[in-house]
């Protein structure tokens, strides 16, 4: 793993949930003895935070925003598309029950049968993404594209197989197509992950009609959503780095898109 990207994901971990808040937290109660008044707002403030977006309802309040910029992609819009881009999620690394091979986790299996769902609705051939950020031996691309053809029975005809993050995912797998003579995409993510990953695609030269998957904001709710629970803070967690991610790419690109008016080609 390049020394950049260990940086990235250790600043990252501690911008992100729950190590922000549990800072948060600490630094009120170091300014109590100093500043009782401001040290008590911080530590009651870290932990009111901790408490609601610990909950599945209370992560809504950072997701359905995200999620709203993405509607599901209706069967007309897919006209013209010459590839279907899937974007991989994730691994589980030394599973006992496949001989300790990695296979997909589940945000990469579900966004898989996605994608095998469009493919054998259009017959466009399939790119996966997806490198060895972790220092694995095998690349996640390689993994998504085992999983299309064992799991799916859909070929994959492209494996973008050196990227360690999404903007390296859309540069690499340009090239690639570009190279192929694609110049329009299906580009399958999860629907928090797709406002970054498609302005990172259009930016890189390709034409995207957005397949967003795994909408959270329209689970129905139970009284569980509404208590403390590992999932809820993953999600939470989960759409602070999109909106942290979308903020960094707005900056380093130098460009002035206000939030919300990210365009959804068609």
């Amino acid at each position: 793993m390049h020394a950049t990207v260990i940086a990235t994901k250790f600043i990252s971990s501690l911008l992100l949930l729950p190590a922000s808040l549990i800072l948060l937290c600490i630094v009120g109660m170091f300014l109590r003895r100093s500043y009782p008044s401001v040290g008590f707002v911080l530590s009651f403030a870290s932990l009111l935070l901790l408490l609601v977006l610990s909950s599945e309802v209370g992560a809504l309040l950072l997701a359905a925003p995200l999620e709203r910029r993405v509607p599901a992609m209706e069967a007309s819009a897919a006209g013209g598309a010459q590839a279907i881009v899937i974007l991989g999620g994730g691994r589980i690394s030394n599973a006992p029950e496949y001989n300790g091979e990695d296979i997909p986790n589940y945000q990469t299996l579900a966004r898989l049968r996605y994608g095998a769902r469009l493919q054998r609705q259009t017959g466009l051939p399939i790119l996966v993404s997806g490198g060895m950020p972790d220092g694995s031996r095998v690349s996640e691309a390689a993994l998504m594209a085992n999983s299309l053809q064992e799991d799916f029975s859909v070929p994959v005809k492209w494996r973008e197989e050196a990227s360690d993050d999404t903007a390296q995912n859309a540069q690499f797998s340009a090239v690639i197509l570009q190279q192929a003579g694609v110049r329009k995409i299906l580009l399958v993510t999860d629907a928090l992950h797709m406002s970054r990953a498609q302005r990172m695609f259009t930016q890189a030269g390709l034409e995207v009609v957005i397949a967003p998957s795994i909408f959270f904001s329209h689970e129905r709710l139970t009284i569980k959503s509404f208590l403390p629970s590992g999932e809820g803070l993953r999600r939470s967690d989960y759409a602070m780095h999109e909106w942290l991610g979308i903020l960094w790419f707005t900056i380093r690109s130098g460009q002035s898109q206000p939030a919300g008016e990210i365009a959804v080609a068609s």
